[in-house]
């Protein structure tokens, strides 16, 4: 039986939790299996050394700290960028995420002239617990193994 491995394509349900309160925060359960090219730091890195070894059918439940999830939260991600980087007609409001060259940030701080931005991901600093169950592992194709990701179902489309 094929095992999770580097190189492999894994196809997995999963169900993401916070441990402290066992609030969800994502899960495939409603959606296709989420594929993966495992060794291609496709997933956090936590999560793939957890799953590997996993045959089909099996289930797996672990935590993960901060450090092995998305990381500590850090101050050098937050930053001050003037208001005047922005559209004019972009109405600020604190919490909202928006997108940018450097990636998606939330709005933590807004001045007359200045907009503090968080570039931390959301989930930085806490630690998750994942339910996991493999659906499916295969050997990656050539072309997946090139492209450094899961082609087709459950994959990226060319």
């Amino acid at each position: 039986m094929t095992t999770i491995d580097n190189d492999k394509v894994a196809m997995v349900h999963y169900r993401g939790t916070f441990p402290e309160d066992g609030e969800e925060f994502d899960s495939s359960h409603d959606a296709e299996p989420l594929g993966f090219l495992v060794g291609h730091k496709n997933m956090i890195p936590g999560f793939e050394r957890e799953m590997m070894g996993a045959e089909v059918g099996e289930k797996r439940e672990f935590t993960l700290m901060a450090e092995d999830a998305y990381g500590e939260q850090t101050d050098e991600a937050v930053m001050d960028i003037p208001s005047a980087e922005f559209p004019e007609d972009l109405e600020m409001e604190l919490g909202m995420t928006l997108m940018s060259a450097m990636g998606p940030f939330r709005v933590v701080g807004i001045t007359d002239t200045t907009i503090k931005c968080d570039f931390n991901h959301p989930l930085s600093g806490r630690a998750l617990k994942f339910e996991v169950e493999v659906v499916d592992v295969r050997d990656a194709s050539e072309e997946e193994l090139e492209h450094g990701h899961v082609h087709g179902e459950g994959g990226h489309e060319h």
